[in-house]
């Protein structure tokens, strides 16, 4: 059995066998390096000469990432250094400055042939700033140009300081990839031709045009911008706005409907919440917390609701309990069966992986385009996004719960004849419940962190508060708005946790 350290008579065969070139020498380094004496700081030349050239012919491809990064620094402070015009911009900036300057003495001279001299003292004076300002520019454009010598010696000091480091790390790095080597053959190779040929070709492209854009006087536009343009993102931003046009004229009954739908649903949730007397919710929130979760969490509860109210921000509050409430409850009866059957059928979460990898990672604010455009302005297209955002913790962790169920369980319950509702009631569900809790868990939290965001197309509640805030920088009331929302995270989590801790006692 491979234990992962060569042996001290690691053979030499096996050792050239990876290497490929040099054995006798690497041998000796990989018996120093695994051996019970203490290891001695080692030099390896050929690093040092080819560097990154050295690290790709031998797989070491971390290494040479690293090492082009840094040396493409070191190179740029060298060509700027040798070859760059260091004070171009300065320069430039200095004439733009005297030419404004000299309009200006011109303008002065007119305003007092005319015999305005308020007017030609205000010009003159702007004239005298400006050149005060052209010849500081020159100045600074003189002091770049001197920085030349320093860049060099920077350049080539950091350049050998990379290549030293480099070389000494080497063994190390070429000996873990050896052992690495030893217990997965398909790693290949310690050294490959066509590696180095790729290596290679990767320095020809990346070393001279990084180093030519950054000391040339003039860049080729092609460097600097992709030549296409914006024409390619023209185009297809038609086909979109055409699509979702088309897709609206074509079911816009749907929509419509989807959007009333959710506006009953918000509206009516704010009519119980806020119509119904503050002290009434207050106590229906403290003792549902009490039995759901136990007294601690009733308390948080009580003092949470208590500061909503006291600042000034309980029918906001209720509001964006309505909107959270409402798209929660949309993510589970959504996620839910769908986490189900991704749990139980592989080649259904193959499918729907992809696309819950896509919501997860595609910035929310994203999901409001689509939502305004078949659902309009308001609180509807808050749902929607708040929705999108929050169902993929729903679905991977109910998906996972029922994954990891024990096939054994499973059996027992069909040998003694349960039917897949009674296997899925009786046994996957009680025993996935931890990651199915921990998915309503998250999606509320997610929920609630899109309050602001669903604030943007018109949603009512804390988010309107915060999103004012940033527009007048009124910080104050800003904070106090964020800290409700947090506390409203805080009381929900815990409730969810507690209501899952006292059930499985």
């Amino acid at each position: 059995m491979t234990t992962g350290v060569p042996p001290k008579d690691e053979s030499l065969q096996t050792v050239g066998r990876f290497v490929g070139r040099n054995g006798a020498y690497y041998h000796r380094v990989f018996a120093q390096i695994h051996g019970e004496s203490a290891f001695r700081l080692g030099f390896n030349g050929a690093a040092a000469l080819a560097g990154p050239l050295w690290a790709g012919a031998r797989g070491l491809w971390g290494s040479f990432w690293t090492l082009v990064v840094t040396e493409l620094f070191a190179l740029v402070l060298l060509g700027r250094g040798l070859f760059g015009d260091l004070g171009a911009d300065a320069r430039l900036q200095a004439t733009k400055l005297a030419a404004v300057a000299q309009t200006r003495d011109l303008d002065a001279k007119a305003a007092l042939q005319a015999g305005d001299s308020v007017t030609a003292e205000t010009f003159h004076r702007i004239a005298v700033n400006l050149h005060a300002a052209a010849d500081n520019a020159l100045a600074q454009s003189q002091q770049a140009a001197d920085s030349a010598p320093r860049l060099v010696v920077l350049g080539i000091s950091l350049w050998l300081f990379l290549r030293i480091a480099f070389a000494i790390a080497a063994n190390p790095l070429y000996a873990r990839r050896y052992v690495a080597w030893r217990t997965r053959p398909a790693l290949g190779s310690g050294f490959d031709t066509r590696r180095l040929l790729l290596a290679v070709l990767l320095l020809m492209m990346m070393y001279p045009l990084t180093v030519f854009r950054f000391t040339a006087t003039e860049v080729p536009s092609v460097l600097l911008h992709v030549p296409v343009g914006g024409a390619l993102a023209g185009v297809l931003a038609g086909w979109i706005d055409a699509g979702f046009a088309a897709l609206y004229s074509h079911g816009s009954g749907f929509f419509d409907g989807m959007r009333d739908v959710i506006r009953f649903v918000v509206h009516a949730l704010e009519t119980v919440l806020v119509s119904t007397p503050w002290m009434v919710t207050m106590a229906v929130f403290v003792v549902g917390a009490w039995h759901a979760a136990g007294r601690r969490v009733a308390v948080l509860t009580g003092g949470a609701v208590a500061y909503i109210a006291i600042i000034g921000l309980w029918e906001l509050s209720m509001q964006t309990v309505a909107l959270v409430a409402t798209a929660a409850a949309g993510c589970v009866a959504l996620g839910l069966p769908l986490g189900i059957w991704c749990g139980r059928s592989p080649r259904v979460f193959r499918l729907v992986r992809p696309l819950l990898d896509l919501m997860q990672t595609m910035p929310a604010m994203v999901y409001l385009i689509p939502a305004i455009a078949f659902l309009g302005t308001g609180t509807p297209p808050g749902v929607v996004a708040t929705l999108c955002f929050g169902l993929p913790p729903m679905v991977r962790l109910t998906a996972l719960g029922i994954q990891q169920v024990p096939a054994e369980v499973c059996e027992a319950a069909r040998a003694y004849g349960a039917s897949d509702w009674q296997l899925l009631r009786g046994v996957e569900l009680p025993l996935a419940r931890p990651s199915v809790m921990a998915g309503v868990s998250q999606t509320l939290l997610m929920c609630l962190s899109m309050v602001v965001v669903a604030a943007l197309v018109g949603a009512q509640g804390l988010g309107t508060v915060v999103l004012e805030s940033l527009q007048y920088a009124a910080s104050g009331r800003g904070i106090l708005a964020g800290f409700a929302i947090l506390l409203c995270a805080v009381v929900i989590d815990r409730v969810v946790q507690g209501s899952f801790a006292a059930d499985a006692k």
